[in-house]
């Protein structure tokens, strides 16, 4: 009986501890805010991705659109390089009916790079190309349409999804009951094995999450020893919409981008 009433005390005082520990985190909204892709022309960009894959204009800006609760959001650079390989590898779209949208897709001139299959026990996916190296995998996935995953690179990706949870939160879970991953806001962040370079100057340059008090964030983020590349800074959108925002490295040189709204 003893043993038992220590075993509850000891309960206690570890859920007690969590408790603590995770009431000081400085809170992460359970999203992901944006992918920031690299075209030499975002308005071009824009354009690309609203015809063939949907998303909405915004008043914060012309160079972005939303999907969901995430921006997809266009830097001018005229030199970057494809997204496979590197930290982000590529992103996912999801839609009703794959067959037709390979068809619509291939009809507008947009590069096939993997034919449309059905993998037993998931769904049916592909692989297509923006024109400017972005890998993009095109899925059949009822439970989740539009903007369906950012899928990361490395050589152990239990460790890049651990760590991804532990900075910014997400639910852990298992796509289809079969592939680890981690979702904010429905979108799902997964990893595969392999070699990986940085992401800044790729396709897939960053990808970024919103908190609600950055220089705390910041902060705690430099407690765990993760390396800040810039410092909170303001920023005012050609809309009008103030920021502030920081970047971060993440796993295998992944760049991430911490803002609040």
């Amino acid at each position: 009986m003893r043993l038992f009433v220590r075993a509850i005390v000891g309960a206690r005082l570890m859920f007690t501890a969590l408790g603590a520990t995770a009431a000081a985190q400085t809170p992460v909204l359970p999203i992901l805010d944006h992918i920031h892709l690299n075209v030499p022309d975002p308005a071009t960009g824009v354009e690309w991705y609203r015809k063939n894959f949907g998303g909405a204009p915004m008043k914060e800006g012309a160079d972005r659109l939303m999907f969901g609760d995430t921006r997809l959001i266009f830097l001018r650079n005229d030199k970057g390089q494809p997204s496979t390989g590197s930290a982000l590898d590529h992103i996912g779209f999801s839609f009703a009916d794959l067959d037709a949208k390979i068809k619509e897709l291939e009809a507008a001139g947009v590069k096939v790079v993997t034919p449309v299959r059905d993998v037993a026990g998931l769904f049916k996916l592909g692989f297509v190309e923006d024109p400017w190296g972005t890998r993009i995998e095109v899925v059949q996935d009822a439970d989740k349409l539009g903007l369906h995953h950012v899928h990361l690179r490395g050589p152990d990706p239990a460790a890049v999804l651990a760590w991804y949870k532990e900075k910014f939160g997400g639910d852990v879970g298992k796509l289809k009951g079969r592939i680890d991953g981690v979702t904010y806001g429905g979108v799902w962040i997964l990893a595969q094995r392999g070699d990986a370079v940085p992401s800044e100057g790729h396709a897939v340059d960053h990808i970024g999450w919103r908190t609600t008090n950055l220089d705390a964030k910041i902060a705690e983020l430099k407690a765990q020893s993760v390396k800040i590349t810039t410092e909170p800074r303001p920023l005012t959108l050609p809309g009008g919409t103030s920021l502030h925002f920081a970047y971060l490295e993440g796993p295998v040189g992944a760049k991430i981008e911490m803002v609040q709204r």
